[in-house]
């Protein structure tokens, strides 16, 4: 639903379009985080004072009614105990419901096959610490209380939780390594997209390349941020998509793949109750090695 008016006085953005729609500040606020209102058609914080004319409009996304019930989908439980949940994601399977997703989520299946998930991200998102992309594969942790939730938290708000991802690139990485710094925020023209803009959050990848092929380029990648489609679009930054990639990459794509060629290879992060560092590693999904094995041979 597109709501859209020009502003009648001088105003908070938040508290302007809560007082307008109904909505409590936090609800706005998400909206805003997310790029779904803009004044004058630029993405802007919460806390912007909007001037009198200042052209406003909420973009709200369809929130049709979403199924959070226990779903038999098979999981490759990595790792389990009374706290926490490390969960080998495969390609395809969205993390929790939103905007065109109602059911048959990673969500869905946790409900099913763990005895308890933390709620301090309330209904729709239990014991989801991060999230990684439904056509990327791969490691990520799930909090089974609110305490193992926020000693996740906390540990990727300091950096000390390690998320180390692996991808196939298009055309040749020059550079052995290297680290991408930029602003990252909702595209103007699709909100459903990524890119780096002026106004955005920071986000920062540091990249290594593993292997050079003719065309292509096999790198790691790790995280020091996690802003959403981050390592894909900063791939795209750098004039290197990752393949299969549809949205950020080419359209016409050399193989037949469902999704991009990124997996979360391996996680390392301290036990919330033992502190114990714990490293979790996943082999990369067949369609990748045969890719990978296909470039070899003609190598």
């Amino acid at each position: 639903m597109k709501t859209e008016f020009y502003s009648e006085k001088s105003e908070r953005l938040d508290v302007l379009c809560s007082s307008l729609t109904g909505k409590t500040r936090s609800g706005i606020k998400k909206l805003i985080d997310d790029g779904f209102i803009t004044v004058n058609g630029q993405t802007v914080k919460a806390g912007k004072t909007v001037k009198v004319g200042d052209l406003i409009v909420i973009d709200e996304p369809d929130l049709k009614p979403l199924d959070l019930s226990p779903i038999n989908i098979p999981l490759d439980i990595v790792y389990q105990d009374n706290d926490i949940a490390v969960i080998n994601k495969p390609q395809g399977l969205t993390v929790h419901a939103g905007n065109g997703v109602k059911s048959a989520t990673l969500v869905n299946a946790l409900l099913y096959h763990l005895d308890s998930l933390s709620g301090i991200n309330g209904v729709i998102r239990p014991g989801i610490v991060h999230r990684i992309d439904k056509d990327t594969s791969g490691l990520l942790v799930v909090a089974k209380n609110d305490k193992a939730h926020l000693s996740l938290s906390e540990q990727i708000k300091n950096k000390t939780c390690r998320r180390i991802y692996v991808a196939l690139l298009e055309g040749v990485v020059s550079n052995d390594n290297g680290t991408i710094a930029t602003l990252i925020g909702r595209d103007e023209k699709n909100r459903t997209k990524m890119a780096v803009k002026e106004k955005g959050r920071r986000a920062v990848t540091h990249y290594e390349v593993i292997k050079r092929y003719k065309n292509y380029t096999y790198c790691k990648f790790e995280l020091e941020t996690g802003r959403t489609h981050q390592i894909r679009v900063h791939s795209r930054y750098i004039g290197h998509p990752i393949v299969g990639d549809k949205v950020y990459g080419k359209k016409n794509q050399a193989f037949n793949l469902d999704g991009q060629l990124l997996h979360a290879t391996t996680l390392v992060l301290t036990h919330p109750t033992t502190n114990e560092q714990m490293t979790f590693n996943a082999p990369l999904p067949d369609y990748f090695t045969k890719i990978l094995d296909k470039l070899d041979r003609q190598n």
